[in-house]
């Protein structure tokens, strides 16, 4: 977001992590010719999209890889604080951020493997391991998807004994009769359904751990609920499996799907199109995002740029079909409404309700 981004200044600069991304877009389409020589074929327009799809056998298929980030430092701080042990939730949170990429190009996880890696094997208490299988279950369980394997590697000198890290990788089918949803189907006049989220989920944990930090009491500060900041920002995420899987089965016509996750709204013009996203109305923003843009004195730009803000996913559908995509939404759980449309116009995301707009340079992933 340039000069002065409160996010950057955490230590995550997305000018600097985006630009290594289209690095590695560039290397990676030069090997596409390999899928050819065995007979499948890589769709480079997914490059850039949540998840890579390529065709073999006659399916198309998507593949991504995932890490959790801080999260599960906020974890350990949490239980040295508290006593309180999260593990199974931030275990299942890596597990959403896999699924929902998987998801966002129309295909179904069919496989999710783990990556738990430590400083030190004395990290891995009966509680802990206990906690971390439980919650990994839980959200392949979730997301429809089997639980293939794994690594677990002890790296000492590399990853702090204190802490673990969680990533992983998945694989998704695009179900028969279906195309993968990568942006190419999107008109003007489109209808964009926006999906709560019920948190921070999976990004901007960096700069919520230095709002904690600058805040009397830290993570035992209190929300204006009474929670305290900690337990709040390790509430699980949302799994978005189910809903995807409802629209496809129900011919929905939906013609692009996005997760909210870093970036924040800007996420919205993620598709390589020259479109403008015009929100007329947003979702309720949860208690602890908004406690957190309060006390960093994030503004408008800053807290819609860098966090979900209440939407933890977007539905791209055909005009009319808003409504179909809203029911299906509640019958899965999941709050929703049709908050905006696509329309002809420069790349850009418009959102109404908080008097701003971002441009298509201000997200760059390709």
């Amino acid at each position: 977001m340039g000069e002065g981004d409160p996010y950057a200044a955490a230590g995550v600069d997305y000018d600097v992590l985006d630009a290594l991304k289209r690095n590695a877009l560039q290397a990676a389409q030069a090997t596409s010719g390999a899928l050819a020589a065995t007979g499948g074929r890589a769709l480079d327009g997914s490059r850039g999209e949540p998840a890579f799809v390529f065709e073999f056998g006659g399916q198309a298929l998507a593949i991504v890889q995932e890490c959790l980030g801080t999260k599960s430092v906020l974890a350990r701080q949490v239980q040295d604080l508290t006593g309180e042990n999260r593990f199974a939730d931030v275990a299942s949170d890596a597990v959403s951020a896999i699924a929902n990429d998987l998801v966002s190009v129309g295909a179904l996880p069919l496989v999710i493997n783990a990556y738990f890696s430590v400083g030190s094997a004395a990290w891995y208490t009966p509680g802990r391991v206990a906690a971390l299988t439980q919650g990994w279950r839980r959200g392949c369980e979730a997301a429809g998807a089997a639980w293939g394997g794994g690594e677990s590697p002890a790296l000492a000198g590399l990853v702090v004994p204190t802490e673990i890290e969680l990533a992983g990788s998945g694989v998704g089918a695009v179900p028969a009769g279906h195309a993968p949803l990568l942006g190419d189907d999107l008109q003007p006049g489109d209808e964009i359904v926006l999906v709560a989220s019920n948190g921070i989920h999976t990004n901007g944990l960096t700069l919520a751990s230095k709002a904690a930090r600058e805040l009397p009491g830290g993570l035992a500060a209190t929300l204006p609920s009474g929670r305290e900041l900690g337990s709040a920002l390790l509430d699980p995420s949302f799994i978005y499996a189910p809903l995807v899987r409802a629209l496809l089965e129900g011919d929905v016509p939906v013609s692009y799907l996005a997760h909210i996750t870093g970036h924040g709204l800007r996420k919205l013009m993620r598709a390589n199109r020259e479109l403008t996203y015009r929100i007329s109305e947003l979702p309720p923003v949860p208690e602890v995002l908004g406690f957190v843009a309060e006390r960093l004195g994030l503004d408008a730009r800053s807290a819609y740029g860098t966090f979900n803000m209440g939407t933890g996913f977007a539905v791209f559908a055909r005009p009319g079909a808003a409504e179909a995509v809203v029911s299906a939404a509640r019958a899965c759980g999941f709050g929703a409404l049709a908050g905006g449309v696509v329309e002809d116009g420069p790349r850009q995301v418009v959102l109404e309700p908080v008097g701003l707009s971002f441009a298509g340079e201000e997200l760059q992933l390709r």
